[in-house]
């Protein structure tokens, strides 16, 4: 019983650390035999090693799934975050979990309508009660200087604005007296919001009563 305890603790060792079969000869009164051992047996050197046929299986079974393992996840595309377009994905750009309604695209299209004076930035936040959905919120001409002066308090918005350049940005501005749950969700559904404003060249710091002249370089 001894004798089989050390050989299951080699063996289970063997199995933690990926160990390999190794050879080795067994004193005996006979002429030194070659077996295949599954583990190191020198805990118990004047014995027969511990054999059966299906731990000889198990071994070899386990060494296949290994290998199958490998290679199946080598071939495996590498998944994108939801916070990500990912270039290792093609650029497809993958949703966050935020439902961007129709309207907001729609109210956009105004926006890069080169023939539209009348609206030159949105302004989007939560569908009422909703925690995914997002909506227009406002729309409007005056730009920078117009947007920055309907930031509502305590509620995180997205935007999107036409400059006087004709450069088209994109911002989210989180008040600092939003809950912390609602501020991680709204960071969490930025890359969702601003894929739907195509045609950005980046993001700018919004804050209440910002200018053109003063709102600082395109991220």
């Amino acid at each position: 019983r001894r004798t089989q305890t050390n050989n299951d603790l080699c063996f289970s060792i063997q199995l933690l650390f990926g160990a390999t079969t190794t050879e080795r000869h067994h004193k005996s009164s006979q002429t030194p035999k070659k077996t295949t051992c599954l583990a190191d047996c020198s805990c118990h050197p004047h014995q027969e090693p511990y054999h059966t046929t299906s731990t000889v299986v198990l071994v070899q079974t386990l060494k296949h799934t290994k290998t199958l393992y490998s290679a199946t996840m080598s071939t495996v595309p590498i998944i994108a975050g939801t916070m990500q377009t990912d270039p290792r994905s093609g650029g497809v750009k993958r949703s966050s979990g935020v439902n961007v309604l129709p309207v907001v695209a729609e109210a956009w299209a105004e926006v890069r309508d080169d023939e539209n004076t009348e609206v030159d930035w949105i302004l989007i936040g939560y569908d009422g009660a909703s925690k995914t959905d997002m909506t227009l919120l406002e729309k409007g001409s005056g730009g920078v200087e117009a947007i920055s002066a309907k930031l509502p308090p305590g509620v995180p918005v997205f935007g999107g604005i036409r400059t006087s350049k004709g450069r088209f940005v994109h911002f989210v501005h989180i008040d600092d007296n939003c809950p912390p749950l609602k501020r991680g969700k709204t960071l969490m559904y930025k890359n969702g919001v601003f894929n739907v404003l195509e045609g950005c060249v980046g993001e700018i710091e919004m804050s209440p009563g910002l200018t053109e002249e003063t709102m600082g370089k395109i991220r």
